[in-house]
This record gives C-alpha cells, sequence and structure tokens, in this order.
C-alpha cells in the first residue's frame, strides 16, 4: 500500500514542479517520471538534512523539492 502512495506522491510532485520550472520541464511523462525518482531524493535529502517529512504535506514537499532538484539537474544536461 505504501508503495502505491509513494508512486502517487511522486506523480503529483512531477507535476509540480513541471509547472514550476521554468520551461516547462520535459513534458508530462518525463515529469512525472522525474517526480517519482525525486521523491526518493528529497526524502533522502530531507533526511540529511535533519528535516522531517512525515505525513501526506510533508512527504508531498521533500518530494517537489526532489523533483524540482532532479529536474534542474537534468535540464543542464539537455542544453549541452
Amino acid at each position: 500500500m505504501y508503495f502505491i502512495w509513494f508512486i502517487v506522491i511522486g506523480i503529483i510532485s512531477g507535476f509540480v514542479a513541471g509547472k514550476i520550472m521554468r520551461g516547462g520541464g520535459f513534458g508530462i511523462v518525463v515529469n512525472l517520471l522525474l517526480g517519482i525518482v525525486g521523491g526518493v531524493i528529497g526524502g533522502w535529502l530531507f533526511g540529511l538534512l535533519g528535516i522531517p517529512s512525515g505525513g501526506v504535506i510533508g512527504s508531498l514537499a521533500a518530494s517537489i523539492v526532489g523533483a524540482i532538484l532532479l529536474l534542474w539537474i537534468a535540464s543542464m544536461f539537455r542544453r549541452t
């Protein structure tokens, strides 16, 4: 059950991160996939910094931060 919830939060965060990033990111499908991976990165990053990310809002915030970070890194490689 947690795995499905993790994917849903990752998809939402990928959509939000694509809207926040200048240029709209890489398209809806890639943004959603990067949102799922960004959820893992955001959770890891928040854990390293000692920021609690429990509950739906905390997980969504960590996932959005991770997705934005991942979209930013991916956009650096796209321009070259």
